[in-house]
């Protein structure tokens, strides 16, 4: 069910589906494929939107999909891209045969994402499945509201979840798979990923995707 998504560092994630490859949020990238039928953007932040990195995997055709209130600042990258598209939370899109949902993504109590910024996560439909990656965001009812075959979660700490938290999450969402992501590089220990997996109830089965 996973043999289709790389996570690289971060939020850094690759998804190869009948449309073509999506990069959610790349980062880091060491190498430079430029394959990317669809770049999409959770949010502003440096380690999420990262030009270099977006130069790195888009090629002429690439879609580039961000949050609307990003889109001046997307501009910076508009002649890398073949168009950009700009999406609000909690809407239902269709862009060029891709299918996907949006889930606002940002912080209970804590200042680094609010919710009044309007990013996303994103629920890609995806061979029949339907694969959720939740961005920088807390456990929050839209959160919890989503149904997925997959989740890719964040469990960091610091701006967003921390294993306990995010295992909570998991453990009241019940999707088939659940990943980790945004730890063990900027925020987080690599030995987060025990500590989540340690948490999550079946019948959800915890796979690991990044490489230390």
């Amino acid at each position: 069910m996973t043999e289709n998504i790389q996570v690289f560092i971060q939020n850094s994630i690759r998804i190869e589906t009948a449309q073509g490859a999506i990069y959610v949020d790349p980062f880091q990238m060491k190498e430079t494929p430029k394959d990317a039928a669809f770049v999409c953007v959770t949010h502003d932040h440096y380690d999420h939107f990262s030009a270099d990195d977006i130069a790195k995997v888009a090629c002429e055709s690439t879609v580039l999909i961000v949050p609307e209130k990003m889109e001046k600042k997307a501009r910076e990258v508009a002649g890398m891209v073949s168009k950009i598209i700009t999406v609000k939370p909690g809407e239902s899109y269709a862009v060029d045969g891709l299918s996907f949902e949006t889930v606002a993504s940002y912080n209970l109590l804590k200042p680094f994402h609010p919710k009044s910024a309007e990013w996303v996560g994103y629920v890609f439909l995806v061979d029949g499945k339907r694969i959720y990656v939740a961005g920088d965001t807390d456990a929050t009812k839209e959160a919890k509201a989503v149904k997925c075959d997959v989740a890719l979660i964040p469990i960091g700490g610091t701006y967003t979840m921390d294993p306990k938290k995010a295992a909570e999450l998991i453990n009241e969402m019940q999707p088939a798979v659940a990943i980790p992501v945004h730890y063990g590089n900027l925020v987080g220990k690599p030995s987060y990923g025990e500590e989540f997996a340690a948490l999550v109830k079946e019948p959800t089965k915890v796979e690991f995707k990044i490489k230390f």
